[in-house]
């Protein structure tokens, strides 16, 4: 049986898992045993080992013939470590034939609204962007240095049930007004982990694919549509200068980005029909 490992068993890993733990002998790499048992209900068996210390990673040569790596970048730092540790524990055994990494939307920075193709320049501009794309510059490296199969997904914001921004707009969040307010993107993370799934079947070598819905949504009317669909009050629109003041830093760097990102390549070339294509509507059927 074709053996997958999971580098990052976050949400989106245990979603995909339950789509593939009937072809697929899954294993996931954690450092908290913890973990262990919620990875074992979802048919993954648990490797212990921390991508901050490379001397844990050990298990992991030849172990899979498939690598999905969900894993974040640490929080700091010009280069991701934790990528970098991966691939040196992967390349010390017989190579697995396939590797595919969720990255950010985040890694063009700021389009101004524009419409974004997977070939757009990359221009990160926060510390969490800017690892992301160092990741990315060394998976396609190593890929293409060993021949192995390395598909690229470039991720916006992901929403489920359980992951709306209900608390911020309880405690009253701002909105940027309209007129100057920035696109946003979205997936739900349900049709992220079938995208993962199309993705080991039908992805091109080396290749970038945007894991986005239809959504065409300003940040502000994105947290209208939540509010409304939980009877919220809808959040107050402030000029972008007096926004910026109210809203956290995290938070901003997220608002302050603006770009529409374009799907064709991920429906044509992995062939995925997306489950909920439009935020609005998906919530209106909640």
């Amino acid at each position: 049986m074709t053996r997958i490992l999971i580098a990052g068993c976050g949400d989106i890993a245990l979603r995909a898992a339950l789509l593939l733990n009937k072809r697929y002998r899954l294993f996931g790499l954690a450092r908290n045993a913890a973990r262990f048992g919620t990875l074992r209900q979802a048919g993954i068996i648990p490797v212990p080992g921390d991508l901050d210390n490379a001397r844990s990673l050990h298990r992991l040569a030849g172990l899979a013939h498939i690598v999905l790596h969900f894993a974040p970048p640490p929080g700091s730092g010009n280069h991701d470590s934790r990528t970098r540790n991966l691939l040196a524990a992967l390349s010390r055994g017989a190579l697995p034939g396939q590797l595919l990494y969720i990255s950010t939307s985040g890694v063009y920075g700021d389009c101004g609204g524009a419409a974004v193709e997977e070939t757009r320049p990359l221009k990160p501009q926060t510390t969490r962007a800017k690892l992301r794309a160092d990741a990315e510059r060394q998976i396609r490296r190593w890929a293409k240095l060993n021949g192995v199969n390395a598909s690229i997904l470039r991720v916006p914001g992901i929403y489920a049930a359980d992951r709306l921004p209900l608390d911020r707009l309880r405690t009253g969040v701002a909105a940027i007004a309209h007129e100057e307010d920035s696109y946003t993107n979205h997936i739900h993370a349900d049709d992220l982990a079938r995208i993962v799934v199309a993705a080991l079947r039908y992805a091109k070598p080396n290749r970038v694919y945007h894991a986005s819905d239809d959504s065409q949504m300003k940040m502000g009317e994105y947290f209208d549509v939540v509010a409304d669909a939980f009877g919220l009050p809808r959040p107050l629109r402030l000029p972008r200068a007096e926004a910026e003041r109210t809203v956290s830093p995290a938070l901003w760097s997220f608002m302050n980005e603006s770009r529409r990102l374009t799907n064709e390549r991920m429906k044509r070339e992995l062939r995925v029909a997306l489950r909920y294509p439009a935020v609005k509507d998906t919530l209106r059927q909640k």
